[in-house]
């Protein structure tokens, strides 16, 4: 419990960062003069970074210490967003995003959750797994929320310490590093429990059987998460500042709200997949949110867009604690640290493509593209793992029949 009480702090802090850095980023690079493209091209540099330290971790994660791996990842993460936040050029900043795994999207998406996801189980039996998975991201949305709030930071600079604009935003992601450090000192308290006892390549002790459900699944989380890459927290919050006039603090205050919407959601995932189950929970919550969000380029206002945004929220993210607890229960506890991280892989691979496809999008078609293509996406991905995997049940639901 004390080790799942430092997960769970740990992932709060990181997606206090998170959720900060992701509503700033794009509003930030527009007051440094970058267009929507390099905006885009330095969005994408970060989650390609988080791509390739989900590489590391995929394919070292059971033969280093997770323990140094996420005090090392969370340093990374601190020393890049001091470097974003002290530049000017595109191509030092979209460096610096690159090392420090910049996370655009807004939500804790990279490395650590790799390894936090592949421990977690073990703390938790099958029947109550998707519960402890769920408070896992009631944590993570709880942290975003209120860095969503502190995307406000920069206003409050002005007007009370009578800051100005471009250097209350780097004081703001000099706060985001910080943040980051912190993160490290809690993983810093981690037993030697959590630490994994084999030393050989994970991937050669995968089953044949996990091996041709894990291919199947990655590729379809590559659909999915391909689609949100059009859709990350800060192409988002640049749509709403060049559509809607929006500012840093109303952008803050919609993205604080779409997290409380998140983490509700979570709670309501877990207890909606003991009665139709995981996959069902999945598909059936996921479709209306990409419909919902076809709705928002053509509201008439900020506050109507506004308000379907958020609806949208309440039903997107049933899909992670469901998506995330049945990754885990069907493959072997053995095999965890790597599913965790080739599904996480493809994920973040697949996400660090679309932004700058979606910056092109918005300056060469129409702000609100993104989100249509997006849209679209992710309810052909839904429709696809209906079909794949609707018969393959997990242990809590096979013992029910």
């Amino acid at each position: 419990m004390r080790d799942r009480r430092v997960l769970y702090a740990a992932t709060f802090l990181r997606s206090l960062a998170t959720g900060m850095v992701g509503v700033l980023v794009g509003i930030y690079l527009a007051k440094l003069g970058f267009d929507a493209a390099e905006t885009g091209a330095v969005i994408g540099a970060g989650l390609g970074g988080a791509a390739v330290a989900a590489l590391v971790v995929t394919v070292a994660g059971d033969r280093i210490r997770r323990r140094g791996a996420l005090i090392t990842l969370a340093l990374l993460g601190a020393a890049g967003g001091m470097i974003v936040a002290l530049a000017s050029g595109v191509a030092v900043i979209a460096a610096a995003a690159f090392a420090g795994m910049l996370n655009g999207m807004g939500r804790d998406r990279g490395a650590s959750l790799i390894l936090d996801q592949a421990m977690l189980p073990a703390t938790a039996a099958d029947a109550s797994r998707t519960t402890a998975f769920a408070w896992y991201n009631v944590f993570q949305d709880a942290g975003s929320a209120l860095g969503g709030l502190l995307a406000a930071t920069p206003v409050l600079l002005r007007s009370t310490l009578a800051v100005e604009e471009v250097p209350a935003f780097r004081l703001t992601l000099v706060g985001y590093a910080c943040i980051l450090v912190v993160t490290a000192l809690v993983y810093a308290n981690l037993s030697p429990a959590v630490e994994a006892p084999g030393a050989t390549p994970l991937g050669a002790r995968l089953a044949p059987q996990s091996r041709r459900i894990l291919w199947k699944i990655s590729s379809l989380f590559a659909v999915d998460s391909l689609a949100g890459g059009f859709l990350t927290t800060a192409l988002l919050a640049f749509f709403f500042y060049e559509r809607f006039g929006a500012g840093e603090a109303a952008v803050g205050l919609l993205f604080f709200g779409a997290r409380i919407a998140n983490a509700g959601s979570h709670l309501g995932a877990a207890w909606l997949a003991k009665r139709i189950g995981l996959v069902n929970t999945m598909v059936f919550t996921h479709i209306p949110s990409s419909l919902l969000l076809v709705t928002v380029p053509f509201a008439p206002n900020f506050p109507v867009a506004a308000a379907l945004f958020l609806l949208r929220e309440g039903l997107v993210e049933m899909d992670v604690p469901t998506r995330q607890s049945y990754v885990m229960a069907v493959v072997h506890p053995e095999e965890r640290t790597f599913a965790s991280g080739v599904t996480h892989l493809v994920r973040l691979g697949a996400a660090a493509v679309a932004p700058a496809f979606a910056g092109l999008l918005m300056r060469g078609l129409a702000l609100g593209a993104p989100l249509l293509v997006g849209a679209g996406m992710k309810i052909g991905y839904d429709l696809l793992l209906f079909a794949a995997f609707r018969g393959h049940k997990p242990p809590e639901e096979r013992g029910e029949e």
